[in-house]
């Protein structure tokens, strides 16, 4: 039965509380909130007089819509309901009155609510919609008005954090010392592969300066907001344990902010790298939190790993046990909104209080309110002050903010008796929270918790009909509806974060969410009740590390598929192409699911898409050659090499910066297991794709150089090695190893270890000092042709290596040193005198790689030069005549 049946077979007016009815939906809120979100973003890095002028415009334009609506109002005579006869009829008697079936219409289309043309009467004049452009102007008015607020409100945010000394201190990086109010809790950037190593993750605090002395030593009383960027260390432990409310001394250097418009006036460094100067603690309500927050990490301490750092983060929003594999794996299937605390876990709360919103007037409301005998109006305070207490255990971010205010304009409502209806909410609670915090206004986060919230408000219903009007079954047409929804309205904002579009985040959002509920509400269970019996919460905990633990799964499984995500161009145009793309989809959703074989179709090419089994892509691409013996991986500015060593199987040599790359480059090749893998030195774009390696593939053991540097690197994998339980060797000179056809020695360092001196007794050199220089370099042998991969080798080091091996046989493949850097032995290369040469480089890196010259030399030689990043990845087949390189763009 369709909802205007449901309504006519009720007898009650539409809006009235009837357990079957469905109010209108309210849009008036939409415009104005969307309004003051507009003013405010664009105000936050526009110049003052800009904004000024803005503010004054849109106030301006406003009062003169206003002043027309008003005067054509006053002159618009009084005209009596439209009728064929003397008396009106009784459907417009009904209408005027408001007490029959459309009078609520009626009425609201009066006030500028409906869209449509109006109905006549039976003469053919208009009865209804008679002031729409009155309505439309005023409605126009009050948008325009919000802009100026919005703009309004940026803008003197924006002039307050500018005023005063530290703006002007930052701009010439001077030295202060201040003390600093905590306003936020410490959080971890994520480490980035820069070059050939890893930045540190540093820690990110945001504090307000309540006191500064300057580098002249004047004092300053004020109330600037900063951002402290803190340097790891032995105390990163300490910071990490601050809460807001925390007083500290700091002494650092202050810097411009890292952005233009943001809410912090400088950059704030604390020097050196000792534990935060603490000069007065946190308030109680912050110390109470976080007591609550670290009982709940006490009760997980013995779940599995997955469970124990995931069930803090899905209940309150701590992260700080998720590994980086962990958190790529959320990433990749679309499934980071569970793993940052947000308004689906207050939602459970509420839902499990009063109920769904739909029944918390009707007298066969559910929740726990009515079961233990609750009124509505003290139901409306306890959800109240369960709000507030969500917001501060689990922080004041911005969608935590958006759901709080949605959850007590509802609760309001509830509370008064009044019609609630959650799209005006939600306009409302945007509406207010830009008001008061500008900022919120470019927040991805907050910008993505209003759009999957307006997108389950709007889309999803009708989506959802649609899919049961077709036989879909109600619980999975919803909840279908709802993911495909989201993942609709929010992918395209994805895209200006991280250009790339995920293919598994529908089914993986599918199958996780019936264990969001449970995990949620045991978790926030065992969070109350560790301070006052923690065998319990520790019971409740593990309990709740069944449904944490699946969560984990689904998001590991769903990004271990090859076909898991797809690349996208990032930016605007990114973002605009999608949303383009995905309105086109949308459009032809209807017709084409009115044909079940093209569904089927459909559904079969996107789950290709996403398994992409490797028969199918070599049919289809070509990729990779029949008969290839070694292959050069894509993966940007670094390394990572493969060898056939049989069916499935390969020798790994690099892994390159990426997991996700150096693991879709051997899935493509169809690598299943890597009985060997040699890391040719410890640099970032050499060893930090390792866990892809690792990936759903046995390997037998790990080589490694014997120089043990940068340290950093060598820690993470020695980490990830004992994580995998595979042992780790180290390359000895002249080293021979055989598996199968697949033959290879160790030439490089020949006497890494400094111990014996057999090799420096042949001149080779004394011992490498650098990570590039003790690059294990290996001559290989593979039935067909025979290679040279010598790492990042500088000259000394290939100096070296021709003074050791001076009867160094010509090669058919050489994998050119350091990216083909300039720094390359001449000697050596026409010692070596390759028929090919490949260069394994990033696209537009910043370092001149290839350079021109070593080009130049190698085809001077007679070889024949492929690079990785104009012809993507490489790979050798054949051997004598039939010798050759096919590259995969």
């Amino acid at each position: 039965m369709s909802r205007q049946d449901v309504h006519a077979a009720s007898g009650r007016r539409l809006g009235a509380a009837e357990p079957r009815q469905e109010g209108p939906v309210d849009l008036r809120l939409v415009p104005p909130a969307m309004a003051a979100w507009a003013g405010a973003a664009l105000a936050l890095s526009a110049p003052g007089r800009w904004t000024i002028a803005g503010v004054v415009l849109c106030v301006g334009a406003a009062m003169v819509l206003l002043a027309m609506s008003g005067a054509s109002a006053n002159r618009a005579p009084h005209r009596a309901p439209a009728t064929t006869g003397g008396e009106p009829t009784e459907s417009e008697d009904e209408g005027e009155s408001g007490h029959g079936e459309h009078g609520e219409e009626d009425k609201a289309e009066e006030e500028g609510e409906g869209e449509g043309e109006g109905e006549k009467g039976e003469g053919g004049v208009a009865v209804r919609g008679r002031w729409r452009p009155r309505a439309r102007a005023t409605a126009t008015a009050a948008a325009l008005l919000c802009a100026a607020a919005g703009a309004a409100s940026a803008g003197l945010h924006g002039a307050d954090v500018r005023q005063g000394p530290v703006h002007a201190l930052a701009q010439r990086f001077e030295r202060v010392e201040a003390e600093v109010v905590v306003v936020s809790d410490v959080r971890q950037t994520e480490p980035r592969v820069r070059g050939d190593h890893s930045t540190p993750a540093s820690l990110l605090v945001d504090a307000e300066i309540t006191r500064l002395t300057g580098p002249d030593g004047a004092v300053t009383s004020l109330n600037t907001p900063v951002l402290l960027i803190v340097m790891p260390g032995g105390s990163a432990g300490r910071w990490r344990q601050l809460l807001p409310s925390t007083h500290l001394r700091v002494a650092g250097r202050l810097a411009p902010s890292l952005h233009e418009g943001e809410r912090s006036a400088a950059v704030l460094r604390p020097e050196g790298k000792g534990p935060p100067r603490v000069i007065g603690p946190p308030s109680l309500l912050q110390r109470t939190a976080g007591a609550l927050r670290g009982g709940l990490r006490q009760a997980t301490e013995r779940l599995e790993p997955d469970a124990r750092a995931l069930l803090p983060g899905l209940v309150v929003g701590d992260t700080s046990r998720v590994t980086p594999e962990l958190h790529e794996a959320f990433k990749a299937a679309d499934l980071t909104h569970l793993m940052a605390v947000s308004g689906a876990n207050l939602a459970i709360l509420l839902v499990l209080l009063i109920g769904p919103p739909g029944t918390a007037l009707r007298a066969e409301r559910r929740g726990l309110a009515p079961r233990l005998g609750i009124p509505l109006r003290l139901t409306a305070l306890l959800g109240g002050g369960l709000t507030l207490a969500f917001v501060l255990v689990c922080r004041p971010e911005p969608s935590v903010l958006r759901a709080a205010v949605c959850g007590l304009i509802t609760l309001l409502a509830i509370g008064t008796g009044r019609r609630r209806s959650l799209i005006p909410a939600l306009a409302a609670a945007v509406l207010l929270l830009v008001l008061y915090d500008p900022w919120m206004a470019r927040s991805y986060g907050f910008i993505l918790s209003v759009l999957a919230t307006g997108a389950l408000l709007t889309i999803a219903p009708k989506w959802s009909d649609a899919l049961r009007r077709r036989g879909v079954p109600p619980r999975l047409a919803e909840a279908l509806a709802a993911a495909a929804a989201a993942q609709a309205v929010c992918a395209p904002v994805v895209v200006l974060l991280a250009s790339r579009v995920s293919l598994v985040a529908v089914p993986c959002n599918l199958l996780a969410e019936f264990a969001v509920a449970p995990a949620t509400v045991l978790g926030f269970a065992a969070l109350a009740l560790a301070p006052v019996a923690m065998p319990v919460a520790e019971l409740l905990a593990r309990i709740a590390g069944w449904p944490t633990g699946w969560i984990a799964t689904v998001a590991r499984t769903g990004a271990a598929l090859p076909g898991a995500e797809l690349d996208w161009p990032d930016g605007a145009k990114g973002a605009v192409l999608l949303t383009a793309l995905t309105a086109l989809v949308v459009l032809l959703a209807r017709r084409i699911m009115r044909h079940p074989w093209v569904c089927s179709a459909a559904a079969l090419l996107l789950v290709l898409a996403v398994l992409r089994p490797v028969p199918l892509t070599r049919v289809l691409t070509g990729w990779p050659p029949p008969g290839w013996a070694f292959a050069m991986c894509d993966v940007g500015q670094g390394d990572a090499l493969v060898l056939a060593a049989g069916d499935g199987a390969g020798v790994v040599v690099d892994t390159g910066p990426d997991p996700s790359l150096v693991d879709r480059c051997l899935h493509d090749l169809g690598i299943t297991e890597v009985p060997f893998l040699v890391l040719t030195h410890f640099h970032a774009d050499h060893v930090r794709g390792l866990p892809g390696v690792l990936r759903g593939r046995a390997v037998g053991a790990i080589e490694t150089t014997s120089l043990d540097e940068p340290p950093e690197q060598v820690a993470f994998v020695r980490r990830t090695a004992a994580g995998a339980h595979v042992p780790l060797v180290r390359a000895a000179p002249e080293e021979h190893r055989r598996i199968g056809a697949l033959d290879w020695r160790v030439l490089w360092p020949a006497n890494a270890t400094g111990a014996g001196g057999t090799a420096a007794a042949r001149g080779a050199g004394p011992v490498p000092l650098e990570p590039n220089d003790a690059s294990v370099t290996l001559y290989v042998r593979t039935g067909g042709p025979t290679l040279l991969l010598m790492g990042d080798l500088e000259p000394p080091s290939q100096q070296g290596l021709l003074r050791s091996h001076p009867a160094l046989p010509r090669v058919d493949v050489l994998k050119v040193a350091h990216h083909g850097s300039a720094y390359q032995d001449p000697a050596l290369l026409r010692s070596v005198h390759p028929r090919i040469a490949l260069v394994s480089v990033g696209r537009d890196n910043p370092y001149g790689h290839p350079a021109a010259r070593t080009v130049d030399a190698l085809r001077a030689g007679g070889a024949v030069v492929l690079r990785t990043d104009t012809d993507g990845a490489i790979a050798v087949t054949g051997a004598g005549p039939g010798l050759r390189a096919v590259g995969r763009s």
